[in-house]
């Protein structure tokens, strides 16, 4: 088994190098490296198309990499496949469950069908329910759960054997605020009893609250990673937020911040608001004060460090709110 280091010599979970992945002429995947240590979320942030979840897939086994290697918990992708697959498990985007089973029965099958005794899978799928907060439902069938419940119950269901790698690919797309966070209370959880997660999502918040580092995909390339201080760093020392008393003067106020700052200036969703980076705090000065010569009246105006949202539009160039195509066979 190789037992391949990060810098500060954290074995890794995920040593990978050069992957590239072909459908015809398209390179979904296009010369990938990655170094995840073990006992960490690694999130894999990316618009539809960008090639996260066939990077996932090809990690996991489901997909033979066309060029390229990679270590998984010490093991050859190539030339071990049934060694990786006895220590990872793989959540999709969509719920694997059966709908018309309850919640305990679904998870008794799937750890009969992983070689426990009758009794033993009776016992593990009480227990997964409880740690889960699904114990109420256990005997409800599942076409009858929530968004967030079908969610949880599948994460469950991956964790019968607890792997060692848990590949979650958008586990909280769709879902409400309260289930997102219920899901991201379980991403933590599992971290802390060793588990490494490789987390793919198109939710900026999602990888700020989850990731100990993050690597932006376009094009089937990763063009940047780190944690998500140091991304944010990468683009700029900060952000100047401001919000106008008058919406009508957003075009004129946007010329004049763009000419002061000589940068491009952000149009929000907001009909009265504005940003830009800086590259210093003498630059907002500016700024503000070319506003108010204009008589263009400001009612309030903020300092801060760009956003993830922000690093995402400046490395990408398209904002990821705008992505709204699904991520198919070909990405």
């Amino acid at each position: 088994m190789n037992n391949d280091l990060d810098a500060h010599n954290q074995p890794l979970a995920i040593k990978a190098t050069g992957l590239v992945k072909r459908f015809g002429k398209h390179r979904a995947v296009d010369g990938i490296d990655l170094a995840i240590p073990q006992g960490t979320v690694y999130g894999f942030l990316g618009p539809n198309g960008a090639g996260k979840t066939t990077t996932m897939k090809m990690l996991a086994t489901l997909l033979k990499p066309d060029e390229g290697s990679a270590q998984i918990m010490g093991h050859d992708l190539l030339k071990e496949p049934d060694a990786v697959r006895t220590c990872v498990s793989l959540t999709g985007q969509f719920a694997s469950v059966d709908e018309d089973l309850n919640g305990i029965e679904n998870l008794i099958l799937i750890a009969r069908l992983m070689g426990y005794p009758s009794r033993s899978a009776k016992k593990r799928a009480a227990e997964l329910l409880d740690a889960f907060g699904l114990q109420d439902a256990a005997k409800r069938q599942v076409k009858k759960y929530s968004g967030g419940m079908r969610r949880r119950l599948d994460i469950a269901a991956s964790m019968i054997v607890r792997p060692d790698l848990l590949f979650l690919d958008e586990p909280t797309t769709g879902l409400d605020p309260r289930s997102r966070n219920q899901i991201w209370d379980i991403v933590r959880a599992l971290v802390t009893t060793g588990t490494t997660v490789l987390l793919t999502t198109q939710y900026l918040d999602e990888a700020d609250q989850l990731a100990d580092r993050i690597a932006v995909i376009d094009h089937g390339k990763i063009i940047a990673e780190g944690t998500s201080g140091e991304l944010k760093a990468s683009v700029g020392s900060g952000v100047l937020h401001v919000r106008l008393l008058d919406p009508s003067t957003r075009a004129q106020a946007q010329q004049l911040l763009s000419d002061a700052l000589k940068t491009k200036v952000r149009l929000s969703s907001d009909s009265a608001t504005l940003s830009a980076q800086l590259t210093g705090t003498k630059a907002a000065s500016k700024a503000l004060a070319a506003l108010d010569a204009n008589q263009i009246d400001v009612s309030e105006f903020s300092l801060g460090q760009p956003s993830l949202d922000e690093v995402f539009l400046t490395l990408t160039g398209k904002p990821a709110e705008n992505e709204t195509q699904k991520e198919g066979a070909k990405s």
